[in-house]
């Protein structure tokens, strides 16, 4: 239809200004052709795992192709998966992050992650909600969560100072980053947080972090954007995939910044994936671990997601 096809000019003349704005260093080799893992979760109270297809629609609108990273796999797996591919997204959910296989198999990734960009080998992280917190535990070491009211709110964000040395937000226009603390563009679906005293009060991720924003539940002051100093390792408490891709819920910011920031964060992390130079050992091997093998299922009658992929 002319409205579809409109929306979808949109979205194209916003990714290229979004890609306009990017300098890349004379010399340093660029892979245009990022692939970025996503990891699956268990299906809550079955044996099947899940990754809902917002996820993978966010990464592909900013160029990149996907491949589900699956539970319950050998160390080994994830360590070739993780030589094979430019990044990984940790989606948020409602699984443990102790003794869960999505934790379990983000840990490796986590630490392979640090070992490599510690040898220069650029590798991005990315944590949204769940995944957010998961970052808090694996760089801690520690459940620091505190239980907040934020669950199915779209909130305006709190910049902090740090936001002068962002890397996330460096390309963002000045109008949607005014929008953004004005405005409530950025959707919550979390009980629990992690809170600025708790924060500031671990010495690990105090220097490991910078915040870039918080948020609070009127009570409760938590931390909703960061990333750390030295390492391309990112997480939002809040999901910057919902806006442009789910529509089941009533409090999911639809407006025009709030899809732009939607794409503004996915071409971020896109972009950082770009600077990764991993690739898989043949064309086959990539083609068979796309997400393009995999038929996502509408669900919205019956879930937070309009689709999923469903993995046995």
């Amino acid at each position: 239809t002319k409205r579809m096809n409109g929306y979808y000019v949109v979205c194209f003349l916003i990714f290229l200004r979004a890609v306009s704005t990017v300098f890349i260093p004379p010399g340093v080799e660029i892979n245009n052709n990022p692939v970025i893992g996503v990891l699956a979760q268990e299906v809550y109270g079955g044996t099947n795992a899940y990754i809902a297809a917002s996820y993978v629609k966010y990464l592909e609108s900013a160029g990149a192709r996907v491949v589900p990273v699956m539970i319950n796999r050998s160390v080994e797996h994830y360590t070739q998966l993780f030589r094979s591919i430019n990044g990984i997204l940790f989606p948020g959910g409602g699984v443990s992050i102790v003794s869960s296989g999505y934790a379990k198999a983000a840990e490796i990734f986590y630490q392979h992650a640090i070992e490599a960009n510690s040898n220069g080998d650029y590798f991005p992280v990315w944590g949204t909600c769940l995944g957010f917190q998961l970052l808090s535990k694996l760089t801690s070491g520690k459940l620091l969560l505190s239980h907040t009211n934020t669950s199915g709110v779209a909130l305006p964000l709190n910049f902090t100072k740090e936001l002068k040395q962002s890397r996330m937000f460096e390309d963002f226009p000045d109008d949607l980053m005014t929008s953004l603390t004005t405005e409530p563009l950025t959707e919550n679906s979390h009980k629990w947080s992690l809170t600025t005293k708790r924060f500031n009060g671990n010495e690990k991720l105090r220097k490991f972090y910078r915040i870039l924003s918080t948020n609070t539940d009127g009570q409760t002051e938590f931390v909703s954007t960061m990333e750390a100093y030295d390492w391309p390792i990112y997480g939002t408490q809040w999901h910057p995939e919902k806006n442009a891709f789910e529509w089941t819920r009533s409090y999911i910011p639809h407006s025009a910044p709030a899809v732009k920031t939607t794409f503004y964060m996915a071409h971020f992390f896109v972009n950082e994936a770009r600077k990764s130079l991993h690739r898989f050992s043949s064309k086959e091997e990539e083609q068979k671990a796309l997400i393009y093998n995999y038929v996502p299922k509408y669900s919205g009658m019956k879930s937070p997601f309009e689709q999923i992929y469903i993995f046995n």
